[in-house]
């Protein structure tokens, strides 16, 4: 009786092997119940209680948000203060230091991009078993950090050390299969963590902590030129395009 082996193939740049016929249809279905409850919670999202309900995500995605503002206006040279994460999923990065017009229209860029940059490295770094581990431990280790540094809200010091022991526990004991989904479906909830509100994407201010404030879109359109509508456009066909293309790359096998 003649002994077939299975043929292996090995994904572009990351050199680890996987079974092409087996791998391919179960990575496309992960893939798909990932987009779904992505799609779910977005629309969620829109209303008060989907927001309860899924109110750590919620709080995850402010994480995402904020994070993205306070570290790139470290990066321009102001002084990343604090970050406050509210219970109904609001939430602000504080810095000081003068930034020019155009600093303070990428900052706000910075928090709408930023975590869906993030979210679709998270996403790439699927492919390899080595980068999926390093992902989780890299997600985990910066919950942590930030928690410990920047964090000033009892909400954000309850969740966030939460999601960090989730992901470094799945990095140190899950299964290749675990990894796998827990790096792709969080990546998925980075890169569409902006669809937290997307009245605040489309709107020129929105309430923050209780007061009106102006909207990330906004602050873009006030510093630049264009409308606030047009940047929320962009911005929006931008991250889908991101998102699709990640998940494309990352189930090519």
């Amino acid at each position: 009786m003649e002994n077939k082996s299975q043929q292996l193939v090995v994904p572009a740049k990351w050199g680890l092997p996987y079974a092409e016929d087996e791998m391919k249809p179960v990575v496309k279905r992960e893939q798909t119940y990932i987009l779904a409850f992505a799609v779910l919670t977005i629309i969620a999202w829109q209303t008060r209680i989907g927001t309860l309900a899924l109110l750590p995500f919620t709080l995850l995605s402010t994480w995402w948000h904020e994070m993205a503002h306070g570290l790139t206006a470290a990066l321009l040279g102001a002084n990343f203060e604090r970050l406050v994460i509210f219970a109904d999923g609001s939430g602000f990065a504080e810095h000081s230091g003068g930034l020019w017009a155009v600093g303070q229209a990428i900052v706000a860029a910075a928090g709408l991009l930023g975590p869906s940059v993030a979210g679709c490295a998270m996403i790439l770094a699927s492919r390899s078993r080595r980068a999926t581990r390093l992902a989780l431990l890299a997600l985990g280790t910066a919950l942590l950090v930030t928690t410990l540094i920047w964090v000033r809200s009892v909400a954000g010091w309850i969740v966030l050390p939460a999601f960090a022991a989730a992901a470094l526990y799945i990095a140190a004991r899950g299964s290749a299969k675990w990894q796998r989904i827990a790096v792709e479906f969080l990546g998925v909830q980075g890169a569409v963590a902006v669809y937290q509100d997307l009245g605040y994407l489309f709107s020129p201010g929105a309430v923050v902590g209780g007061h009106v404030a102006l909207s990330d879109t906004g602050r873009i359109a006030d510093a630049l030129f264009l409308p606030y509508w047009f940047w929320g456009g962009a911005i929006t066909i931008a991250i889908v395009t991101m998102v699709w293309k990640s998940l494309q790359i990352a189930g090519r096998y």
